[in-house]
């Protein structure tokens, strides 16, 4: 589903309040290990074309609907009311969601300008060092592909819960989310891999702008063993058929 060097304390200010209250985005010594982790799940899709600004004719918007296990809604429910029973009385998914969509707009900006020494402080060591060998090797279109505008993300969602232990009983909360959003790089019709890439037109014939509906999942960990630092972090970034 990752001190503060490079990051301007604003930002991270700010990320900190959008992510879960009090907790700032930061990285804890080390990730945790913990059990196998739940493939993210892929919400079905209803694409419609919309007329950008300044067009005229109707406004059509792009739906994204999920088909919910009711079984996986309860689970995650169970493991949000344990959390505030045990861990954060004032833990909200709804204050979560809000602060990790913001948190993934600046992080996949950064990725996809190549300024990966600002992500110091907002993903794990073991990621951002993964990350560097990656972006390297990606092509521009691709690396366009990676940046998502706030105002772009379609649809939100979070995934696998997890508690969990290591075996030096520190206690950890994963969460994963999983966005859906817009971007207009120029990505070939045809990407292999697992998920359908759409392509959404925008405008009318003479000013149609092409845009693709990607997927990334981000999973956030926070310790919460009596006396470790309130910080949320990145432990697992993914961008499927693009950053691969």
């Amino acid at each position: 589903m990752m001190a503060l060097r490079c990051v301007a304390p604003g930002r991270v200010r700010w990320l900190a309040r959008a992510l879960a209250g009090p907790a700032r985005l930061l990285p804890p010594n080390a990730a945790a290990p913990g059990p196998a982790r739940a493939r993210p799940p892929q919400p079905s899709a209803r694409l419609a074309s919309t007329a950008g600004p300044g067009t005229e004719g109707p406004q059509r918007r792009v739906v994204v609907v999920k088909i919910t296990s009711p079984i996986a809604w309860l689970r995650s429910r169970f493991y949000y009311l344990l959390i505030r029973l045990y861990f954060d009385q004032e833990f909200s998914i709804e204050e979560f969601t809000r602060g990790a969509k913001q948190a993934f707009s600046v992080v996949s900006k950064l990725l996809s300008q190549r300024k990966l020494d600002m992500l110091e402080g907002l993903v794990s060591a073991e990621v951002l060092q993964v990350l560097k060998e990656k972006i390297s090797l990606l092509p521009d279109s691709h690396r366009d592909a990676l940046a998502a505008d706030i105002d772009s993300i379609m649809y939100t969602t979070e995934g696998d819960v997890r508690i969990y232990y290591d075996d030096d009983g520190r206690k950890f909360v994963s969460i994963l989310m999983c966005f859906w959003y817009l971007n207009g790089a120029n990505l070939p019709d045809d990407v292999p891999g697992e998920a359908k890439v759409f392509q959404i037109v925008f405008g009318d014939e003479n000013t149609k702008e092409k845009k693709h509906l990607l997927t990334a999942n981000y999973e956030f960990q926070r310790e919460f063993t009596e006396g470790a630092k309130p910080d949320w972090t990145i432990t697992r970034l993914e961008h499927p058929r693009i950053l691969e």
